[in-house]
């Protein structure tokens, strides 16, 4: 087993968008057309590392949120 890659890596600014907005993890789970859960949005902004797929369901759900287009570099730092 590597032990080697970081897997939490401090908040993201997805958390700051989404505070921006006035958004819960509630709101993108809820308006999403995607399965994702408010575990996999919490993990986002907590900086926990998610999958590429997890990573593009919650980009979509932010975009179909807000009705903005962010890009995937404005949300993660990883």
């Amino acid at each position: 087993m590597k032990d080697d890659i970081e897997r939490n890596l401090g908040e993201q600014p997805i958390a700051r968008i989404m505070a921006e907005s006035d958004l819960t993890p509630h709101d993108l789970v809820q308006s999403s057309t995607l399965h994702i859960t408010h575990k996999m949005v919490t993990r986002a902004c907590k900086g926990r590392r998610l999958t590429s797929n997890s990573k593009a369901k919650v980009l979509e759900a932010l975009n179909q949120t807000t009705e903005k287009t962010h890009a995937m570099k404005e949300l993660f730092t990883y």
